[in-house]
């Protein structure tokens, strides 16, 4: 049976937002509600026939929005791998975990539910110096750390595996992204780039595989007008090396040790400007790219752009311009090295 009446959790943000007003154009379902403390935000006023309640995924209240309006599809957009910017651990572990937890209790107990799809990181699969060159969705899920973003992610996906485990009769589909970038959007990887100096580490140059937002919002799209069931990496063709990456953004790279990386992560941290988890700074220690064979011939999509044009759109979209002032270089290069207890040559 297609999709009648759906929800998304996570409008708030630019994916969920995007992709709630994308369905309340679609006339072949009947209702379409998102739900988030915050309000969608670029596309508020063009959510077509889309409705918008504001509601916390960690209140047990969504159970009676999920049956009242007799929702027969979930679309769960409201899990966060990699805050952009300084955030609040506690408060996003409570959503991607807590909320994640009652979200899924309250499809359990609905009669009406059919399917469940659910946004998830290729992050689960972890980085480091003994990651195979290319993770199937078959890997083992191994966080980086015991207390970030991505163990978040692995302990969601257990919970998503229970519950598909408890209701048979619902079509699960679980979308591993790779980091997701693009004009539109706000990613620890559009501020990284967008830095005059990208501080990295000395002696690594990773390889990076990068989805663009337009990509990310078609697949969750299809993955709710069609059954997609199963467990998908999404990922472009093609990788980036982080030395190409940031050539191609026109940026000044700053290689610095590798024991001095925490203290650059606290000081852009404290200087708000970027927020890097443990897991992130291994990704651009060491890299992660994924296997999209089951993407292509299971699940029916191909992404439309590669990693090098995604990343290209992002620069062009954003207005990226070759950092010539020399001073200013010089003068961020100083304070990010007078911070880790390097000095400045």
């Amino acid at each position: 049976m297609p999709s009648k009446v759906v929800l998304v959790t996570g409008v708030g943000g630019e994916l969920g937002g995007r992709l709630l007003a994308r369905l309340g154009t679609d006339i072949e379902l009947d209702r379409v509600i998102g739900v988030d403390t915050t309000a969608p935000r670029k596309v508020a006023r063009k959510l077509g026939n889309a409705e918008f309640v504001r509601a916390d995924i960690r209140n047990p209240l969504i159970a009676k929005v999920i049956a009242d309006a007799k929702v027969d599809t979930v679309v769960h957009c409201s899990t966060t791998c990699h805050p952009a910017g300084p955030a609040r651990r506690m408060a996003i572990k409570e959503v991607n975990v807590i909320g994640t937890m009652r979200l899924l209790a309250a499809c359990q107990r609905s009669p009406w539910m059919r399917k469940l799809v659910v946004k998830s990181t290729a992050a689960v699969y972890g980085a480091g110096p003994a990651s195979p060159a290319v993770f199937t969705e078959d890997s083992e899920l191994i966080p980086t750390s015991s207390s970030g973003y991505a163990k978040d992610a692995v302990e969601m996906e257990e919970y998503v595996r229970r519950f598909s485990r408890r209701r048979p009769d619902i079509t699960v589909t679980t979308a591993r992204f790779t980091n997701v970038i693009g004009p539109d959007v706000d990613t620890v990887l559009a501020r990284y780039f967008a830095l005059p100096v990208v501080p990295t580490v000395l002696g690594f140059d990773a390889r990076l595989q990068l989805l663009h937002s337009s990509d990310a919002l078609s697949v969750l799209e299809l993955a709710t007008l069609e059954d997609k069931p199963g467990v998908f990496n999404v990922g472009a063709d093609g990788v980036l090396t982080l030395s190409q990456a940031i050539r191609r953004a026109g940026r000044v790279e700053l290689p610095v040790p590798r024991s001095v990386v925490p203290s650059v992560a606290r000081f852009l941290r404290g200087a708000r400007v970027v927020d890097f988890s443990e897991d992130q700074v291994r990704l651009l220690n060491f890299g992660r790219v994924v296997d999209t064979t089951r993407l292509k011939e299971e699940f029916g999509y191909r992404p439309q752009w590669t990693t090098e044009a995604a990343f290209d759109d992002y620069v062009h979209g954003r207005g990226l311009r070759p950092v010539l002032d020399g001073e200013q270089v010089a003068g961020l290069a100083g304070k990010v090295l007078s911070a880790t207890g390097q000095v400045p040559r």
